[in-house]
């Protein structure tokens, strides 16, 4: 038997599903691609129960993600990432375009850029997003670090045009190089 919030949880993410397609299909330039995929997912973001109750706790051990859907065509993947207050990414970039909106508590970025002269990350801005913004990017120009500044835990939907069950995670690289002030 399918419970109520099982058909909430497929007809949200359906809706999304199809509305990126649409997008995707496209074949816009990346940076095109992100922008209306940021679109879409602000007309279609979904619900916290778009996970179920015990995905929506987090993880005291750190951030998790839930693979939600992937496009059988690897063109996109659509990925939950659930953050208990304080938890926080490794500086890093992307191998593609990437949107994401938050559906519940506040989350952090902190955007680099790398001055490969120096050999350092500079601070490139900041942004404090809360539950119903969106917001997205492409390479170059993704370098950046995310946290939960709030008190409950966080959750945001990310939208990858890539099949990260197939390559394992977003991730291009991760950066150590010290970080300094613009």
């Amino acid at each position: 038997m399918v419970s109520y919030s099982q058909t909430i949880r497929s007809t949200e993410l359906d809706e999304l599903v199809i509305a990126v397609r649409e997008v995707v299909d496209k074949h816009a330039d990346w940076r095109r691609t992100a922008r209306l995929v940021a679109d879409e997912l602000e007309r279609h973001l979904p619900s916290p129960d778009v996970l179920t109750a015990a995905q929506r706790n987090g993880d005291s051990e750190g951030y998790r993600s839930h693979p939600l859907r992937t496009e059988p065509d690897g063109s996109f993947s659509i990925v939950a990432l659930v953050w208990r207050p304080g938890q926080v990414t490794a500086i890093h970039d992307h191998v593609t375009w990437c949107v994401f909106g938050v559906i519940q508590g506040i989350e952090h970025e902190e955007v680099f850029r790398l001055d490969e002269e120096r050999g350092c990350l500079v601070e490139a801005g900041t942004s404090t997003n809360q539950a119903g913004d969106v917001s997205g990017f492409a390479p170059p120009g993704d370098i950046h670090r995310v946290r939960n500044i709030g008190d409950e835990t966080a959750i945001s939907i990310h939208i990858y045009g890539t099949d990260v069950s197939r390559i394992g995670s977003s991730v291009r690289r991760y950066y150590d190089q010290e970080v300094m002030p613009r």
